[in-house]
């Protein structure tokens, strides 16, 4: 089935909307990455008017940021210990913005949207 970012069949008031015309390419939407816990792998997405988009697929090193010394280190990911996403995303090591993971450096949580920007950012905790 597609993703289709369109308006709804219905109204708020539970009325139909008349069905102008069928899905559009430019309506699709995407399957959340997911973004996991592993070695280092990306892809790119063409977008519309050619533009490319970055998707991490997996990742095991963070740019760490220490707020103390307020300096970044590149730290390997151990493990995830939380995820407010979405609990079972813990069980299968996906990595999503407000993941806290465990690293080399201690505990930290992350900043950026891996899906989405091809990097991984964390701040420690």
């Amino acid at each position: 089935m597609v993703i289709v970012q369109s308006r709804p069949k219905r109204k708020a008031s539970g009325g139909r909307y008349i069905s102008l015309r069928g899905k559009r390419k430019f309506e699709h939407g995407n399957r959340p990455t997911n973004t996991k816990l592993g070695q280092t792998k990306s892809k790119f997405v063409r977008t519309r008017g050619g533009h490319v988009k970055f998707k991490l697929l997996e990742a095991d090193t963070v740019n760490l940021f220490n707020p103390k010394s307020k300096k970044f280190s590149k730290a390997t990911i151990k493990n995830v210990l939380e995820n407010p996403a979405n609990r079972h995303y813990v069980r299968r090591n996906i990595l999503t913005k407000g993941t806290i993971i465990e690293t080399d450096g201690g505990k930290a949580k992350i900043t950026s949207r891996p899906g989405q920007e091809k990097v991984v950012n964390a701040v420690l905790v």
